[in-house]
Formats: structure tokens, sequence, C-alpha cells
């Protein structure tokens, strides 16, 4: 049997001590093991299983995704598994998870044989899973054959096409699929800038400064920057930070920013007219891939009075 739905597609998606903490450069940093999805721009998700067949109910299905409100790819930055979520018109939500032993990489022309699923899985073992939203099976065997795999930055799944046989709970009934799907060009991988002004202003009376500069962005980013400043008087050594200003990031034009502070690390000294060290890193978690980047600027600035 063949759904198709002539609604059309849902446009609503589903939307993740101061010195030290400063790097000298601008770092890209994964976050291990995340997996991210993706839209497919074509492909397809079809199966069958033999009449009694759990997950299937018996039945054949073919999905694509200008059939469903849903047509997701994903895989993780270490290029160890493959995901496709296909949600239907009528609600119907089906997952599939294919994914090499540990420490492996999905290679393309090779059949994984004795998958199993979670939780029985060791780490030497490829994974299977198949369900749809009210059928699932937790214990299960099966093999999948990944006959082509392209990726892009940071896991990006660009193409990918697999096979899967996967027997529920003991069952000498498979339900037997291919997944099929081709993405969107990948999209740009977020950079971020920090750029800090070299005049400031403090307040004699209070020791607080205000100190400002601008950030930017190839893509809308949500940047948190830390700013520090000290300055070696004398006597002492004025320091003081403001940790965790959000900057709402759009490209295009450098984004200003100002934050003041006083000497809050050691109270025991006041910042003055004169010279002084500003530090800016700025950190910003790239939207489109699960990574973080950062950017990092060290200055001499003079305050002068306000």
């Amino acid at each position: 049997m063949m759904r198709s739905s002539a609604l059309g597609r849902s446009v609503a998606r589903a939307a993740t001590v101061l010195t030290a903490a400063f790097a000298l450069a601008a770092t890209v940093a994964p976050l291990a093991g995340t997996a991210q999805a993706h839209e497919a721009v074509t492909g397809s998700l079809s199966f069958s299983g033999e009449p009694g067949e759990y997950i299937s109910g018996g039945q054949s299905y073919s999905y694509t995704p200008e059939t469903t409100e849903m047509f997701d790819i994903s895989g993780p930055t270490s290029e160890s598994a493959v995901g496709a979520t296909v949600v239907t018109p009528e609600g119907e939500r089906w997952a599939l998870s294919m994914e090499a032993p540990y420490g492996q990489k999905l290679t393309a022309g090779t059949t994984y044989s004795n998958a199993l699923s979670w939780p029985e899985a060791q780490p030497e073992d490829p994974k299977l899973q198949f369900s749809v939203t009210d059928r699932y099976c937790e214990s299960g065997t099966g093999s999948f054959t990944v006959s082509h795999i392209v990726y892009g930055p940071h896991g990006y799944i660009r193409e990918v096409d697999a096979t899967f046989e996967r027997y529920c709970s003991g069952s000498t009934l498979p339900v037997r699929g291919e997944l099929h799907a081709r993405m969107p060009e990948p999209p740009a991988e977020l950079a971020i800038g920090v750029q800090l002004d070299t005049t400031g202003t403090v307040a004699t009376r209070t020791g607080e400064i205000t100190v400002g500069g601008t950030a930017t962005c190839n893509k809308p980013a949500r940047i948190s920057i830390n700013v520090s400043a000290y300055q070696t008087q004398k006597r002492a050594t004025a320091t003081g930070s403001h940790e965790g200003l959000i900057v709402v990031c759009e490209p295009g034009a450098p984004v200003p920013w100002t934050t003041s502070f006083p000497s809050n690390i050691d109270p025991t000294a006041s910042f003055q007219p004169g010279a002084a060290v500003l530090r800016g890193l700025a950190r910003a978690d790239d939207r489109d891939y699960p990574v973080s980047v950062s950017a990092f600027q060290s200055t001499d600035i003079t305050l002068v009075r306000s």
C-alpha cells in the first residue's frame, strides 16, 4: 500500500578565572557525539513486511520529502551513524537509525551484519533500530548496507543510499527497507569576530570603567562576550570583568556593544585614568552544526575621566 498526501508541507520547524579562559586565537570545538538533522531535498524511505511483521503491520510504505511533513536526515560529527525521521501528514513518526561499531565511521560499500538494538548492543556491535510512533522493539537483530554516503562539514550528511533488514524481538519475519536522500548544500560554517575600542572612560568616584567594541558574524548568531581589563598602578593592580555580555549579531555590519564594571576581581585597587589592557573573548554556537566557535582580542586601551 502506498501512502501519500496532498497536504502542503509544514513550514513550521522545531527549531543549542579570566585570563586563563581567554584563548589566543579563534577555535572550533565540536560538541562531541551530538547529532544534527537537516531536511532532505529529494529522497525516499520505503519498506515492507510480511503479514504478521510487527513494525510494518505487514504493509508496504513509501515516503518522500514531497509527501511528508518532515523528512530529516541526521548524523553525528563522528560520521559513525545515519538516521532518518519521517513524519506523515497523519502524525505518524517513523525513525530509522544505523550506526557502525564504536570508533568506526560508516563506510560506503560496507554491509554491517549482526546489528543489534539498544540496550542490548555492545560497543563492538553495529546498531540498527526502526520504529514508528506506537510500535517499537527494544530487542531485535538485523543488518544494513551503506552503498553510498557523502559527508560535508562536521558530519553533515550530503548524500546517502542504504538498505536494511530487521527482525523484531526474535521474530522470523523481517521488515526490509531502503533509504535514499540528497541534502541541500551544507550551510556555511559560523565565523565570528570581536573588535575592542582603544579608548574607554572611568568614573573616578566609583572606579567603574565603560568600554566597548563591535562583534561580527557571517550568519545570524547569539554571541556571548567575556570582557576583562587590568591596569598596573604604582602600588597595586586594578582588575575587573564582565562575563556573559550577549550580542545578537546579524551579518552585514559590525554590531556595537558596551559594558561597565569596576575593579571587581581585586577590589583593593580602583581603575584610574590612564593606560590599561582590555581583553575580549567572544563565543557562539553554530545554529546549523553541533559546534561552537570563539574569537579573542587583547588591546592596549586609554581610560579617560568620564
